[in-house]
């Protein structure tokens, strides 16, 4: 294997616990610009609010933001399409879980492999608001998006 060739996919997004699956899905739609952004809002409005979605969104905007401006490399994200999961997807997703959880030095420990130490903590705090406001989601269904 080339070293500079990318491995290919750790998981099924499918096999995902549902609140990781949906960190790699927004992720993944947060990378897709504007219009990936409006989809993740429009999609939060009817469900939890348009506080909820709002505040979710920010959270998410400032997670992925730090990660792209200070990661100690940059991100493998896939297109929204993309039914394997990267690595990076993979540790993203359980990243926000823990910190949801309320396993703050794991969070933090993965948050120290993602961006700069100073930036660790901060990182983490950021991961725990994101997962506590998926978490908060009341949908009756699962959106389309993290199908």
């Amino acid at each position: 294997m080339n070293a500079r060739t990318a491995p290919g996919p750790l998981s099924r997004l499918d096999d995902l616990p549902a609140l990781e699956r949906r960190v790699v899905v927004c992720a993944r739609l947060w990378c897709e610009g504007p219009a990936g952004q409006a989809t993740v809002e429009r999609d939060w409005g009817p469900c939890g609010g348009v506080d909820l979605a709002t505040q979710a969104l920010d959270r998410l905007d400032e997670l992925l933001g730090l990660c792209f401006a200070h990661g100690r490399r940059p991100l493998q994200i896939d297109g929204v399409r993309a039914e394997g999961v990267s690595g990076d997807e993979c540790v993203l997703g359980r990243f926000v879980a823990l910190a949801a959880e309320g396993k703050r030095e794991e969070a933090i420990l993965i948050a120290t492999l993602l961006v700069r130490a100073d930036l660790a903590l901060g990182l983490a705090r950021t991961a725990e608001a994101l997962g506590l406001l998926l978490l908060r989601e009341r949908y009756p269904r699962a959106p389309a998006w993290t199908q």
